[in-house]
Parts: structure tokens; C-alpha cells; sequence
């Protein structure tokens, strides 16, 4: 006899333009294929709460100011939608639901997803992990991280983001590529290399360029320069160019137009910008560190050491100057990702927690 399907909350103080927004949308309308029922708790203003609506899922908006009226407004939307599982994404929402439970007022499923290499205090670990049902973590990565910083292991699951293939191989809007083209300017034949992330370790990136002879355009999607990347910029030779991007909703495009995709960052939980790089077949270079490890193979990217320019210099001249290099690598990550890391697995295998967590619930 099949399962039932469940009425389900994600729940997101967030949900503005970072990765993590793009992957639990796709998840809930993945989950919502699946035949559940998903409601999406979020502040009114995110780009999270336009993609759902958009999407025809519902949204309640949410204030995530103060713990208590949070907490409050969490357990009336929670009864009013007869929530089953709620699934927090983020630190605000996680404690709020914790409160609920140590109160005794949270009786549906409860599933914590950590979608980042964990900073949070050991102490506050060990709660929040001892009161949720579950603990998914998004890599082997972060799993690791969480043990070793006090979470209960016997809590926690292992869930890769998977990637919205429809989405990828779906062509970017004319004006999405018009706006990409013209960000970038004239590249005068230089092959773009593209970093698509809101701010993290972009400067290494840039520094890099110093050391690389054959010139190259460095285009940085999702960030405004401050005074760190200025700084970086200085340091680069006049045969490169560098350009700063705030964040769009559509930068797949600028995919489209780079030769090389690259992620300088040490806090990758499993980055859902490099798992679209891969999946269009662009060669990437990762730091060594954090999730990357868990997409990225010696056969299928590069990882280097984070924070030396030096690595990331040899990385990106070793890719300039081998187009078969670049092509075996470009070909091995989309192979290994559209097999290994779809959104259908992910939605699968999320489902399948969220029923232990009720499992969970009934035997406590």
C-alpha cells in the first residue's frame, strides 16, 4: 500500500540570492510532484516567497525578528496546515522550532537541513541536534563537521542537493543573455573564467590572475566590489580583466559564455553553483574544502588548496592551455552529476527521512 502523502513546511529565514534558495525551491516542487502537499514559511519579501508563488506553492509570510512571536505564529501555522514534517533550513527558524519542542508544543515531524559547513557552538549543536527528529546533512562533509562539533550521530542522515535537470538544460531567456553579455563587455578574445556565488573567497581568485600569463577575463556573479576585492583587483596585470556582477536571478547565462567555472570558498556545505557548472559540462576549480570534495573528483574538476593564489593560478593556466584537459574534465563532472545528483534522488531519499522523523516521533 503506497504512503500517504504528507503535508509538509520548509521553513527559511533566508531564502534570498544564495544557492541554498534555488535548492530548496527545487526540492519543494520536487517533493510536490511527489504528491505532498508543500507550504513554503518565509519573509514575505525573499526571492524564495516569489518562486513559490510564481510556482503556484503556497507561502505564509513570516516574521523572524523576535524568537517568541516567531515561535508563536510557527505553532498556529503549523496546526492551521495540519503540518506533518517541518523542515528548517536555517538558524533563526531551527531555534524557533526547538523552543516549540522543549515547550511541548511542536508534536509535528521535526528536520533540521544543514546546507553549510557548521560554525554554530558545540552546546547549541548538541541541543537542537538531541530535539530534532533528524538532522539532514547535505554532504559527508558536513556530517563529519557536525559529529565532530557535539551533534548526535545517530540523528543524522546524508542527503546530497540534487540539481533541476529541466531547469539547466533549458535555454536562458534572450534578455538574461543580453544583460550577461553586456556585463561582461568585449572579453578582445579573452576566455572568461565565472565564479557564481554571493561573497566568499572571490579575492584569492583574483589574486590569482598575477600569476597567470595567458589573459583571461575573471567574471564574479553575485557580488559588488568592496574594499577586499578592490584591493585584489589591484594586484591584476592589465592583459586580465576582472568584473563584479551583483547578484541576478538568471546568472545560469553567464555560464554560458565562460570557459572555465570556479568556487573559492571554504564553507560549502554541497554548492548548488557548482553542481550546475558541472551539469552544463564547463570544467570547474574548487577549493579544497568543505562539500567540494564530495563533487568534485580528480577525473571530473580541480581542487586546490583555498587560500593560495599560487594553486589557483596553476589550476586556471593548466585549463587555458589544454583544451583536451578541460574537455575530459567538463565531460566527466556533467556525467557524474546528472547520474549521481538529481533533484529526483534527493527528493527520494528527503522523503524518506522525513517519514523516519515521524517514526521517530511515534516511538518517543
Amino acid at each position: 500500500m503506497p504512503a500517504a502523502p504528507l503535508n509538509i513546511l520548509q521553513l527559511t529565514f533566508q531564502g534570498d540570492g544564495a544557492g541554498s534558495t534555488q535548492s530548496i525551491f527545487s526540492l519543494s516542487d520536487q517533493l510536490r510532484r511527489r504528491g505532498h502537499r508543500v507550504v513554503l514559511g518565509v519573509r514575505d519579501e525573499s526571492l524564495l516567497a516569489k518562486l513559490g508563488r510564481e510556482a503556484g506553492i503556497p507561502v505564509v509570510p513570516l516574521d523572524f525578528t523576535r524568537l517568541g512571536p516567531l515561535a508563536a505564529r510557527l505553532a498556529e501555522v503549523i496546526a492551521a496546515e495540519r503540518v506533518d514534517v517541518v523542515n528548517s533550513h536555517a538558524t533563526k527558524d531551527r531555534r524557533a522550532l526547538t523552543w516549540l519542542r522543549w515547550r511541548g508544543r511542536l508534536r509535528a515531524g521535526f528536520v533540521v537541513t544543514r546546507r553549510t559547513m557548521p560554525l554554530t557552538s558545540p552546546l547549541e549543536l548538541f541541543c537542537i541536534g538531541h530535539t530534532a527528529d533528524r538532522t539532514i546533512a547535505v554532504s559527508q562533509a558536513v556530517s563529519r563537521a557536525l559529529t565532530a562539533r557535539w551533534h548526535p550521530g545517530a540523528r543524522l542522515r546524508v542527503v546530497p542537493n540534487g540539481i533541476d535537470l529541466a531547469r539547466i538544460d533549458r535555454a536562458p531567456s534572450a534578455a538574461a543573455m543580453d544583460f550577461a553579455r553586456r556585463s561582461i563587455g568585449d572579453t578582445h578574445d579573452r576566455p572568461v573564467i565565472a565564479i557564481v556565488a554571493r561573497r566568499k573567497d572571490q579575492d584569492i581568485a583574483v589574486r590569482a590572475l598575477a600569476a597567470v600569463e595567458r589573459p583571461a577575463m575573471l567574471v564574479c556573479v553575485g557580488v559588488d566590489e568592496d574594499a577586499g576585492l578592490g584591493e585584489a583587483r589591484a594586484t591584476v596585470p592589465e592583459r586580465h580583466a576582472v568584473r563584479f556582477v551583483p547578484f541576478v536571478p538568471e546568472a545560469l547565462a553567464f555560464y554560458h559564455l565562460a570557459r572555465i567555472a570556479a568556487l573559492p570558498s571554504v564553507i560549502e556545505g554541497l554548492s548548488q553553483a557548482l553542481l550546475e557548472a558541472m551539469a552544463l559540462g564547463l570544467p570547474v576549480v574548487a577549493s579544497r574544502a568543505g562539500g567540494n570534495a564530495d563533487l568534485v573528483t580528480e577525473q571530473s574538476g580541480m581542487l586546490v588548496d583555498p587560500r593560495a593564489p599560487a594553486a589557483w593560478a596553476a589550476a586556471f593556466t593548466r585549463l587555458l592551455s589544454d583544451d583536451g584537459l578541460a574537455a575530459r574534465l567538463g565531460a566527466a563532472g556533467r556525467a557524474r552529476v546528472r547520474a549521481e545528483f538529481t533533484l529526483e534522488r534527493t527528493a527520494e531519499r528527503t522523503e524518506a527521512v522525513y517519514r523516519e522523523a515521524l517514526t521517530a516521533i511515534r516511538i518517543d
